[in-house]
């Protein structure tokens, strides 16, 4: 994944885990059944379809030690079969019936969705149930797709300098915590994984009462309650849950700085990332705060970063700042800076430093609040209008450990956010000591 792509893709992990719902007026219900697995409706008449997702809350920060990538693995394996609909009929009866279907992995959470028509509803109920307590495994299976996950990661890591940049700026900002490794895992530890290794992490952590079943779409909440009743409600837990036991990270005391330089990069690149809480961990006024900093610093071309570099002094062709709280033990907000040509990366980053220092020193506007407030809200309306993201937005918050009232509060929060809430989130997490800057050079301007 490059660079850009993985900001973004940050960017809209946020915003799907701080939309506020009530724009949309919506009936959430939720509701927990006998052995555990809490259930989330959210109605949405639109069109005669429903999303349905089922999170469970681990991910690849739960890996045991030395099995690094085997949470995305085992990701890849549910589609490989069960007794009942063995090989990939879960996927040949998904599409017969019209269905989408996908799935993802997180350091924190697993999910899986399908996209179907209402009155196919219950069958993709049936065979997710099916699949989460009688996944059926063999070395034929499971060799070929470790093979498929190590050529994933040779495309989008091992094969894209910007991906391999990101990779080391992760372990060098966490120094004990797993969110230091890659979700995909290292080349060297995804090799040797094996399906004694799958079936293993798989008896561990897919349970019901380790799962969230979430449905958007065109159902009533005593249907789902009734289907879900039905095909999740006879599941059992058959083992008890492991604690989620992660070393926290010790208090950061020194700025760490990763220099790359890669043949392959066709452009130098800076960008800096600070450790942050996680949103569970923030108030919400000051998650509002953190998410208004980072549009104020790099979102869009009336950001300081923007006007600075790019319109003002002209160093820079490209810029932009995120801030990630959505996770479960800790967050980051960061920037990041795409030279022009002939301009020196070094002078690039002292006019970054001179911004930082400035936002740091002096603080925001009214102005600048009320355009990055705005703009937050006007995007959350073109958010909330996938049906698909209604269903995510809730998953993301909680796998990681916000409440549905949590999301749903968002906006209400996000009015209440000052100037000084800004200015106050800046002095205390704009901290070069719980910082990591990375540097990206073409080979031939390393000579």
């Amino acid at each position: 994944m490059t660079l850009l792509r993985r900001l973004m893709a940050s960017l809209f992990a946020l915003a799907a885990l701080a939309l506020p719902a009530s724009a949309l007026d919506i009936p959430l219900t939720t509701f927990t059944l006998a052995n555990g697995m809490q259930v989330v409706v959210i109605p949405d008449r639109r069109a005669p379809v429903v999303t349905h997702m089922v999170w469970y809350k681990v991910g690849a920060a739960d890996e045991p030690e030395g099995k690094a990538g085997i949470a995305h693995l085992l990701e890849h394996l549910m589609f490989k079969g069960t007794p009942s609909h063995p090989g990939g009929e879960f996927s040949r009866l998904v599409r017969a019936n019209g269905g989408q279907e996908n799935a993802f992995t997180s350091h924190d959470y697993t999910a899986y969705f399908q996209r179907v028509m209402k009155d196919r509803l219950p069958l993709v109920m049936q065979l997710e149930a099916d699949r989460m307590q009688n996944l059926a495994l063999t070395d034929a299976s499971v060799l070929p797709e470790r093979d498929v996950v190590k050529e994933e990661r040779r495309e989008r890591t091992d094969n894209e300098p910007s991906s391999l940049l990101s990779e080391q700026l992760d372990a060098a900002l966490y120094l004990v915590h797993p969110y230091g490794k890659p979700v995909i895992g290292w080349m060297d530890q995804v090799a040797e994984l094996t399906r004694q290794d799958a079936m293993d992490f798989y008896a561990r952590h897919y349970q019901p009462r380790n799962a969230i079943l979430i449905v958007a779409g065109d159902v009533a909440p005593e249907e789902v309650k009734r289907l879900a009743e039905r095909y999740y409600g006879a599941l059992r837990n058959t083992r008890p849950m492991a604690e989620r036991r992660r070393h926290a990270e010790p208090p950061p005391s020194a700025e760490r700085r990763v220099l790359m330089r890669d043949a392959r990069a066709s452009t130098p690149s800076w960008q800096r990332q600070y450790l942050t809480p996680a949103a569970r961990q923030l108030s919400q006024r000051e998650e509002a705060a953190m998410s208004l900093l980072a549009k104020i610093l790099g979102g869009g071309a009336q950001s300081r970063l923007y006007q600075a570099l790019t319109v003002d002094k002209k160093l820079a062709a490209d810029t932009g700042a995120w801030f990630s709280a959505d996770q479960l033990d800790y967050g980051n907000i960061g920037v990041y800076a795409v030279p022009n040509p002939g301009i020196e990366i070094d002078a690039l980053e002292k006019a970054l430093e001179d911004i930082l220092a400035e936002i740091a020193r002096g603080g925001i506007t009214q102005e600048e609040l009320d355009r990055s407030r705005n703009q937050a809200l006007a995007s959350a309306v073109y958010v909330l209008d996938s049906q698909q993201s209604l269903a995510r937005m809730f998953g993301v918050a909680l796998t990681t450990g916000q409440s549905v009232e949590d999301v749903l509060g968002w906006d209400e929060e996000m009015a209440k956010v000052t100037v000084a809430d800004v200015n106050a989130a800046a002095r205390k997490y704009l901290d070069r000591r719980a910082s990591v800057t990375g540097i990206l050079l073409p080979e031939a301007a390393s000579q």
